[in-house]
């Protein structure tokens, strides 16, 4: 399943947002379109956490990442990319 498509299916199945999973845009606002307070902002990065084992720092716990689905999958996707050795193998 794609980022945006898990990412939706939390909304709904886990953050009980009233718009159906079909009807929810990349584009639309996680807090103005489907209607997601504080509280569900700190469920959505737990949930996103757990579903895609990933870690979102508190220093990424910001609304330019959680605006949108899109930006939401982007920080997922920077997120989920290994991390290069910093020492190198050679």
């Amino acid at each position: 399943m794609s980022i945006d498509k898990t990412l939706r299916k939390i909304l709904v199945d886990d953050l009980f947002v009233s718009v159906p999973q079909a009807e929810i845009g990349l584009d639309d606002g996680l807090r103005d379109i489907l209607g997601l307070d504080s509280l569900g902002f700190t469920e959505l990065r737990t949930q996103c956490e757990y579903a895609f084992d990933i870690t979102i720092s508190d220093e990424d716990f910001v609304p330019e990442n959680f605006s949108t689905v899109r930006d939401l999958a982007r920080l997922v996707t920077r997120l989920s990319e290994p991390v290069p050795d910093e020492v190198g193998s050679r």
